[in-house]
């Protein structure tokens, strides 16, 4: 940072002791001119002697050695100056014979010895601002993310990485779309690997603020700010809460704050925001799967024909896909069956890439679990296909690049993990949860498992959603989490729901090794489903007993019950995707409220009906079972047990939703009872009426009657 604040070198140092000197020997000298002194108002010491007028003093000094000496005269004095002070040989010097003399110079000695010299120094962010520049317009010319990131390392200075994000984004917001497009692919690149998920944040908090003066040079920059900032929330770099925040920390008359509007409302508010963001710019540059798995067949075949095994761990390191490793060890060991030349090429292969550490010991653990899988399709092609892969394990083991452990599957017995029908059941499911992805038609998806006819593999379907839904943004997840609400209510067990998490959770150390954040997810998922009432407390803990105490699944349910005993946990935890669907549940308990006050003080049957049909939620119907039964309990009136006659008798509420909503006052009683003294003996007698009316499953009856807290009497 420039500064005005003057400072002295050795040399000036030295000038200035033979200024002092100088100033010693004018004040002392017979030669002193006593009207030099009278001139300027400075009186001569009492009793001192005047020295002889019309004598000049020239070129006094001291020298370096103490002795005096005449100063030459080289031209540098002139009026209001000290000459060349700052020379180091210190030559300065007063002549009153010129014509530019100034006898105010001598007194100047007196009153101020030496002056201030002024020094720019430079500003370390300027130069900061300057490095980036040329990074940045280098990878616009290039596209090399790599380059990109190192150069920034090599910079250093990583305070300052938040300007880097402002300038990246200012110069890509007045390009093409081509340069968006790479400015947003470069700062998901560098999220958490370069740039810490603060600075990023940090980053466009000063985009937010600089908004005014983008929009002076960059005519529709508030709607190209928007659509990067919508864009950072889609690609998961910044959280959908930041928007709330930013807004907090603006003006609110700055264009900082439309921006934020815009990309909320405009963009992340739309259906399927996600795929229309992405797609603003052109399409993301990301390589796609599709794309990855021919680049290694690719990279594998030439790898065969040239045995540059060096080159071959060069190709696979330029993929950047260390999550996907598992590929080239399943294609690597297919091709060594295939090709039978080929085997100690893939083995060499392998075990370079696992010395390196290029694969991680668990990707090429999944690698092998991934062919075991498929062994049975692959021995179509190739007949001794089984006894290929049996031959290859132990080599792999005993050379040290395959865990011991994974003999420890039924592999080793010849058996395959899963069998056919498990095989074919997940991938069905895939291709149902991808649609379900892209329609939201949850009834759909429901027909699709009951035609699967398989009811026993619910939890293997749970613990896949999951799983592909963490990989996607938070659109997906809050379809996911949904999507188990409606699930439970309808086909899924308790029992189904839990298992899977389970099986989740089991798997939570190799999950994260893929999706970076798996152990939050995962427990924001737990939490998730004990809010919607998917699972209960209690569950939690039949989970965790289930798991080692010192696993990353036991620690991921510790993490769930931290989240559900925070302060306002249900709002939050609703929310925790963003909104999306979570309002809507939020905003359903609401209107079915409202809905039933309005029935109860005389509304009509066939519009309550209606209200229910409107709100278009029928997985969440069990909610409007639960209310009304708790409103007659509180109102005495159960007028309410018309409307759910009607409702069940249109196939409005199901039996599934009908059995959940008597289930869920089943298990809150003890806190009901806190507010209605009778409600147990209310409910004995609802659950009565409604067994004779068949709104239940007939095993809610057998759980009733062996719950000692309720029996079957009459209505008080």
């Amino acid at each position: 940072m420039a500064s005005n604040e003057g400072f002295l070198t050795n040399e000036q140092r030295e000038v200035l002791k033979i200024a002092s000197q100088n100033v010693e020997i004018l004040s002392s000298s017979p030669k002193s001119p006593t009207s030099l002194l009278s001139e300027h108002n400075i009186k001569a010491p009492a009793g001192g002697k005047a020295s002889t007028a019309g004598i000049a003093v020239r070129h006094v000094r001291r020298s370096h050695s103490g002795k005096l000496v005449r100063v030459k005269k080289d031209g540098a004095g002139g009026k209001g100056t000290w000459g060349k002070l700052l020379d180091t040989d210190g030559e300065s010097h007063l002549d009153r014979n010129d014509p530019n003399y100034d006898s105010g110079e001598v007194i100047a000695v007196f009153k101020e010895p030496y002056q201030l010299v002024g020094s720019t120094v430079s500003d370390p962010l300027d130069e900061y601002k300057k490095a980036v520049v040329s990074i940045i317009e280098e990878y616009f010319s290039t596209g090399d993310v790599e380059l990109a990131a190192s150069e920034l390392r090599e910079l250093g200075s990583s305070e300052y990485l938040p300007y880097f994000i402002k300038r990246l984004v200012s110069i890509a917001m007045d390009r093409h779309d081509k340069e968006k497009e790479m400015a947003s692919v470069l700062l998901s690149a560098l999220y958490a690997d370069v740039i810490s998920p603060s600075q990023i944040q940090d980053g466009f908090f000063l985009l937010l603020e600089s908004a005014d003066d983008l929009a002076v040079d960059i005519l529709d920059a508030v709607d190209i700010l928007a659509l990067f900032l919508a864009r950072a929330v889609v690609d998961d770099i910044v959280p959908p809460a930041f928007l709330t925040r930013a807004k907090k920390g603006l003006p609110e008359s700055s264009k900082g704050v439309q921006v934020i509007q815009i990309a909320d409302k405009s963009y992340l508010s739309a259906p399927h925001h996600a795929e229309l963001v992405e797609k603003r710019w052109g399409g993301s540059t990301h390589i796609t799967v599709e794309e990855v798995k021919k680049k290694i067949a690719d990279l594998l075949r030439e790898y065969v024909e040239n045995g540059d095994t060096i080159e071959a761990c060069r190709c696979i390191r330029e993929l950047g896909v260390s999550f996907f490793h598992h590929e080239v060890v399943k294609r690597s060991l297919v091709l060594a069956m295939e090709i039978r030349t080929a085997e100690p090429l893939m083995l060499k292969l392998l075990k370079e890439a696992a010395e390196e550490g290029l694969i991680s010991s668990s990707q090429m653990a999944k690698g092998f679990s991934r062919l075991a899988e498929s062994l049975d399709d692959l021995a179509l092609d190739i007949p001794s296909a089984k006894a290929l892969f049996h031959s290859l394990v132990p080599k792999a083991i005993s050379e040290g690049w395959l865990d011991a452990s994974f003999v420890k599957s039924p592999v080793e017995d010849g058996e395959v993990p899963d069998d056919a029908k498990v095989r074919r059941y997940k991938e069905e499911t895939v291709t149902i949860i991808h649609e379900y992805f892209l329609s939201d038609d949850i009834p759909e998806l429901i027909q699709s498992l009951v035609d699967l006819g398989t009811p026993e593999y619910n939890s293997i379907f749970l613990k896949k959603l999951i799983t592909l839904a963490m990989d996607r943004k938070n659109r997906e997840k809050e379809m996911a989490s949904v999507l188990l609400a409606s699930l439970h209510s309808e086909i899924f067990s308790s029992d189904d729901i839990a298992n899977g998490f389970v099986m989740l959770l089991e798997s939570a150390e190799d999950t994260a090794l893929d999706i970076l954040d798996a152990s939050n997810e995962l427990a924001l998922f737990l939490a998730r489903a004990v809010i919607d009432d998917v699972l209960v407390p209690h569950n939690l803990e039949e989970i965790s007993s289930k798991l080692p105490l010192d696993s990353s699944g036991s620690e991921t349910v510790r993490m769930a019950r931290a989240l559900l005993s925070a302060r306002h946990a249900g709002e939050r935890i609703l929310r925790c995707w963003g909104g999306g669907s979570g309002w809507a549940v939020e905003d359903a308990k609401d209107k079915i409220l409202k809905l039933l006050e309005e029935y109860e003080s005389g509304g009509v049957v066939a519009e309550a009906c209606q209200c229910i049909r409107d709100l278009g939620m029928p997985f969440f119907n069990h909610e409007v079972v639960k209310k009304a039964l708790v409103m007659a309990m509180e109102k005495k009136n159960d007028r309410m047990l018309d409307l759910l006659q009607e409702c069940f008798t249109e196939g409005l509420i199901t039996i599934n939703q009908m059995t959940k909503g008597f289930g869920r006052i089943k298990d809150g009683l003890d806190d009901l009872a806190l507010d209605i003294p009778n409600a147990e003996k209310k409910f004995s007698f609802y659950v009565e009426h409604a067994q004779k009316k068949g709104w239940l499953l007939p095993f809610f009856g057998s759980s009733a009657a062996t719950d000692g807290s309720l029996t079957q009497t009459a209505a008080p």
